[in-house]
């Protein structure tokens, strides 16, 4: 069984924080990702780590729980190899929230969100994660949530005229085609979806043709830490 990634970003960021003494490894079950972060690094699966008890003062991962249809096995092996704390990142991705001058986006995004998330199969909003730590046999936990917010303005970036293209074109749409459809939407709903989608897509692409096109987007995270 693979797992998403664990900690080669957190690992990134650790690294530049010079002011913190210690060892960060990196553990993720894609090779890819595990190159960008220098050794040492451990290719490897959330819910079996190759690791010894108590070998870490902290685990810590990102985006990984919702990503996970036990989550619970993870933070189980994560206070096992850990000696001190645990600590997660996670997203609510059903409490995402999107701001833009073409008003359609809004509710379609919300719509095709939900109908990600009821097909899913994980939890992709565990955001507050104290029930799973205090299950897993945490302590003194605590949880404190910070806003991620992405913004797209003039001049707008080449990734931000991408993500129009694809989405007047309808190929953001298709590739969650198939998990949406295993949740019980049918082929001719998620067409007119899609259609819908594709005339969003134009009218946002219009607007940045003319500079006028704005969109927000915030996500909540929550960082939960207890200790073993």
């Amino acid at each position: 069984m693979a797992s998403p990634p664990v900690a080669h970003r957190s690992a990134r960021r650790f690294r530049r924080r010079r002011e913190t003494p210690g060892t960060v490894v990196a553990l993720d079950a894609d090779s890819e990702l595990l190159g960008e972060v220098p050794a040492p690094r451990v290719l490897g699966d959330a819910t079996r780590l190759p690791f010894r008890d108590d070998a870490f003062d902290l685990v810590v991962c990102q985006a990984l729980l919702v990503n996970l249809p036990e989550p619970e096995r993870a933070l189980e092996e994560f206070a096992r190899v850990s000696s001190d704390r645990v600590a997660v990142v996670e997203p609510d991705n059903s409490a995402v929230r999107i701001d833009s001058t073409v008003t359609a986006e809004p509710p379609l995004a919300r719509r095709a969100r939900e109908l990600y998330l009821d097909a899913v199969g994980t939890d992709a909003s565990i955001g507050d994660a104290r029930d799973l730590f205090e299950r897993a046999g945490l302590s003194g936990v605590t949880v404190r949530r910070y806003d991620h917010e992405r913004a797209i303005e003039p001049p707008y970036s080449e990734r931000a005229v991408e993500s129009a293209r694809r989405k007047a074109s309808g190929a953001g749409l298709d590739t969650d085609r198939e998990t949406i459809l295993a949740g019980g939407t049918t082929p001719e709903e998620f067409d007119d979806l899609r259609q819908e989608w594709r005339a969003m897509g134009r009218e946002a692409a219009a607007q940045m043709q003319d500079g006028e096109y704005r969109q927000r987007e915030v996500v909540p995270f929550f960082v939960t830490v207890g200790h073993v």
